[in-house]
């Protein structure tokens, strides 16, 4: 199968990027799995894509059977390279159409319903108060406000690690095992 690893983080050094990614990365070419790696930082800084890429990037949501999202939570949301590639490549007639029901309301169809999409959110918060005090408005924001839309109800994973720069390395290897479980997973399916 054809895997999109989708990278939103600016620093190469990041646990989004060298441990998550790679930990993807490397599970899949051990599995002689197709992938490509889109790094959205490298490829544009400007958050404002050409018609060129915009036309690369659908490109690659269309060949791929399984997606990969990784990125950090910066003020309740994905990095701004991360939600400017929702904005600009999960446009309506390509990832999602609305179907009239009366004049004046309609309900999104998904066009992307046929992918496997599993996203991995990092926090600098520990769990307790996003999940209560904030009741998870990131997770949810993402999954009902945009993969609802695109890939239907119910259809994608995400994951969440907490506390990130503070956890010890073993605490992150306990993350990455979970990340390298969840593709053997996906490889099965």
């Amino acid at each position: 199968m054809k895997n999109l690893i989708i990278i939103g983080h600016p620093d190469k050094r990041s646990f989004c990027y060298n441990g998550i990614m790679k930990t993807i990365q490397q599970t899949l070419k051990e599995n002689k799995e197709e992938t490509y790696v889109l790094d959205l930082y490298k490829e544009n800084i400007t958050f404002e894509f050409t018609k060129d890429k915009i036309k690369k990037y659908k490109e690659l949501i269309t060949w791929a059977d399984r997606i990969y999202i990784i990125s950090p939570v910066w003020w309740f949301r994905c990095t701004p390279a991360m939600e400017a590639f929702f904005d600009q490549i999960f446009t309506p007639g390509f990832a999602y159409k609305f179907v009239p029901v009366t004049k004046v309301y309609g309900y999104p169809k998904p066009l992307l319903s046929d992918k496997k999409v599993r996203t991995y959110l990092t926090h600098g918060a520990p769990a307790l108060p996003v999940l209560t005090l904030y009741l998870n408005s990131v997770k949810l924001r993402l999954v009902m406000g945009v993969y609802s839309f695109v890939f239907g109800w119910f259809k994608t994973k995400t994951r969440q690690f907490w506390s990130v720069p503070f956890v010890s390395h073993n605490q992150r290897l306990v993350y990455l095992e979970k990340v390298k479980e969840d593709v053997k997973r996906d490889l099965k399916a």
